[in-house]
Order: structure tokens, then C-alpha cells, then sequence
């Protein structure tokens, strides 16, 4: 029986994982939980699960439910999320949302702990110090998107110097087909309304930008040691196509299912197992009838061009800044704080104005996140709502 540790477990991936698990109660034990803000579900988590740890926000949550719990025991902060991953588990099932998962995500590849991640930004940021530590230590990375646990699936039991290139699928979002004129006037509510994929707010806003792609393409590039010039992007609207590796010999391998990320989910947990889930099989002759590509429009949607360009000088911060600044950004344009073109504007200026540094340690990494946070914010405040121009990065 797997023991399974969950960072985020009130968030998104973090809930359907548990539902996993629940199906699977034979198969696997949640021995560690944490929140940030739901801590009346993870009151209910900790009912159900009966986890031995339990990690919350502030230290008065985790007082609060240390009286209610006294079985669990409980911390807080980010010392309680280092707590939990360094803690004797069998995986950790990363869920945190953006630059917080790379401290957690070194310290449990560290401590030997094989690593289920949904948090991209761990490896956008931290990809070389994480990839290098989980081969110090014997750990496997497992991927919990959906378009990169299809690639490992596509690679199994095929030798990687046979691998030509990787196709990651896009569903295109919510704006695909716009022009940048059309794309001024979009709302927060229209880029949170997701065609296909029911997520959390920041990744949606990343993907109405095509920068979730973007990132993807530096992970991918990273997980499967492989150059950001052999990884493509294809516009597939239908969502059914999860990925597809391309071999030398011109045979494409591709992963379908419906868009349901329990399946991404299980693999990883189980893996190299599959488990069962609830999720329905795929009809070929309704879902999959017509299945189409496209390629993506990377002069409309600038982010996809910029995370490439990010992370061509592979070894450089370029890559730091650049998901630093788009995490701040998403969330300004969440508040309404900044339009939707301001998002991949800001972020091509901030690049432009950069210079690289190489080969940082995870603290380095952090101290250069939050340095470009406050940079951003303050470029925004100065700009009072003036249209930031895009401007050419090349590294």
C-alpha cells in the first residue's frame, strides 16, 4: 500500500486526487493533507482520510483543529509544507499552486520521496536543480497534466534517442480564433469561462493566454530531457488527443481519453500500476468522430513565442522571470487590476530588461521571484492603466 501525501489537497487536483484515492483505499493511504484557505474541507478531509499530519495556513487554524483532532498532528506555513514533504511517505502528491511548490517539491526530492506534480511551476523555475537532485536521488518525477502524463505514457517502453519530437495538445482556451484587437476588450469572466477543463482560476487565466502551454513546454523539456526545438504545440479544440511523441521512423503514438484529470491523476499515483476510476471511456463515434488540429497563432498569443524564448539560454533565470511575472500578472488581471493584453505586454518588457543569471540555487531562485514580483507591481502602478507595448525578447 502506497503511503500519499498531498500538498493542496483542498484545491482542484488536490480533491479529485482524493477521490481517487477513495476508490482505491486498498491500493493507497493518505498519511499527510494541507490547505491554504478551505480549512473547513480539510476539516472534513481529515474526518474521512485520517491522515497522521496536517499542514494549514496560519498557526490559529492549525490550533483549532489540533483541539478537534487530537489524532492528526498539525502545522502551519511553510515550514509545515516542508514538514509534510520530508515526511516517511512513499509519494507526495504536489497540488500548491505556483512558485510555493519548489521548496517542498527540492526538500522531498531530498529526503528520497518520489514526487506526483501538478505544480508546473516547480520545474519552469527550478527545473535544473530539481532534475539534478531527483538523480542524486533515485526519484522519480511523475507528471499529473494531462498533457504530460500522455507524453510519459506515449514514451513507455520505447528508447528516448528514437524520439523525433513531442506534440503537446491545446485545447486553445476560451479566445482561440481572436485577433489581438478582439482580444482587448475580454473580460476576467469570459477568460474564466474554460471550453474544456474545469480548473483553478490561475491556470485557466493561463491557459486563456496560451502561457499553460508555454510553461508546458519548458517542463516537458526538462521531464523528458529533451530540446525546446523538438517540442510542438497543436491547437486541438476537441480535448481528446492529451499528447502525441513522434519517432524517427515517422510513427506517431498519441494518448486520447475524455478531458477528465483523474486519469492523469491515477497514473501517477499508481504508476507503474494503472487503478481503477470513475472516469467514463472515451465513444469514438460521438467524442472522438472528428478529431482536428491546428497550428497555434504565436503572434496573437505572445506568451506561447516568449516561455520558447525563455528557455533556449537553458541554464539562465530567463525562465524565473518570466513565470514570476505571469503569476502576478494573472492574478492583477484577476483583481481587474491590469487588461488581458497587459498580461504577455508586462512580461515582454520585464524579459527584455533582464539580465540573466546562471545556474541558480533554489534560494537564488526564490530571492529572483520575489524581486521580479515587486519590479512587476511597481511597473503596473507607475503605468496607471497606459497600454504597455509589446516589445521583441530575444535571449
Amino acid at each position: 500500500m502506497k503511503r500519499i501525501a498531498i500538498l493542496g489537497s483542498t484545491g482542484s487536483i488536490g480533491t479529485q486526487a482524493l477521490e481517487v484515492i477513495s476508490q482505491n483505499s486498498d491500493k493507497f493511504k493518505v498519511c499527510a493533507l494541507s490547505c491554504e484557505k478551505k480549512v473547513g474541507l480539510l476539516a472534513a478531509q481529515i474526518e474521512k482520510f485520517k491522515p497522521e499530519i496536517a499542514v494549514t495556513a496560519n498557526a490559529k487554524d492549525a490550533a483549532d483543529l489540533a483541539e478537534k483532532y487530537p489524532g492528526t498532528e498539525f502545522f502551519f506555513g511553510n515550514v509545515g509544507l516542508t514538514h509534510v514533504a520530508t515526511s516517511d511517505c512513499d509519494m507526495v502528491l504536489n497540488a500548491l499552486m505556483g512558485i510555493r511548490g519548489l521548496l517542498p517539491t527540492y526538500e522531498a526530492v531530498r529526503a528520497g520521496n518520489d514526487i506526483a506534480f501538478a505544480n508546473k511551476e516547480t520545474l519552469v523555475a527550478g527545473g535544473c536543480v530539481i532534475m539534478e537532485a531527483a538523480k542524486a536521488n533515485g526519484v522519480k518525477l511523475l507528471p499529473v497534466d494531462s498533457e504530460h502524463s500522455a507524453i510519459m505514457q506515449c514514451l513507455e517502453g520505447h528508447s528516448q534517442k528514437q524520439v523525433k519530437r513531442l506534440i503537446l495538445t491545446a485545447s486553445g482556451g476560451p479566445f482561440r480564433g481572436y485577433s489581438i484587437d478582439k482580444l482587448r476588450e475580454v473580460t476576467v469572466e469570459q477568460a474564466l469561462n474554460h471550453p474544456k477543463w474545469s480548473m483553478g482560476k490561475k491556470i485557466t487565466i493561463d491557459s486563456a493566454t496560451m502561457m499553460n502551454k508555454g510553461l508546458e513546454i519548458i517542463e516537458a523539456k526538462w521531464l523528458f530531457d529533451i530540446p525546446e526545438n523538438k517540442i510542438d504545440v497543436a491547437i486541438h479544440h476537441q480535448s481528446i488527443v492529451h499528447s502525441m511523441v513522434e519517432y524517427c521512423d515517422g510513427s506517431v503514438i498519441a494518448q486520447l481519453g475524455k478531458p477528465d484529470m483523474k486519469v492523469p491523476i491515477s497514473y501517477a499515483l499508481g504508476y507503474p500500476e494503472r487503478v481503477e476510476t470513475d472516469s467514463a471511456g472515451l465513444n469514438f463515434f460521438e467524442e472522438a468522430a472528428n478529431l482536428t488540429f491546428e497550428p497555434p497563432d504565436e503572434d496573437t498569443f505572445v506568451c506561447l513565442k516568449l516561455a520558447r524564448q525563455a528557455i533556449q539560454d537553458e541554464d539562465s533565470s530567463y525562465a524565473v522571470v518570466l513565470n514570476a511575472a505571469n503569476e502576478i500578472l494573472a492574478q492583477l488581471f484577476l483583481e481587474k487590476r491590469i487588461q488581458f493584453l497587459d498580461i504577455q505586454n508586462h512580461i515582454a518588457r520585464i524579459l527584455e530588461e533582464h539580465k540573466p543569471e546562471y545556474r541558480l540555487d533554489v534560494g537564488q531562485i526564490l530571492e529572483l521571484d520575489e524581486n521580479v514580483r515587486r519590479e512587476v507591481l511597481k511597473n503596473v502602478n507607475n503605468s496607471n492603466g497606459r497600454h504597455i507595448m509589446h516589445t521583441h525578447f530575444c535571449p
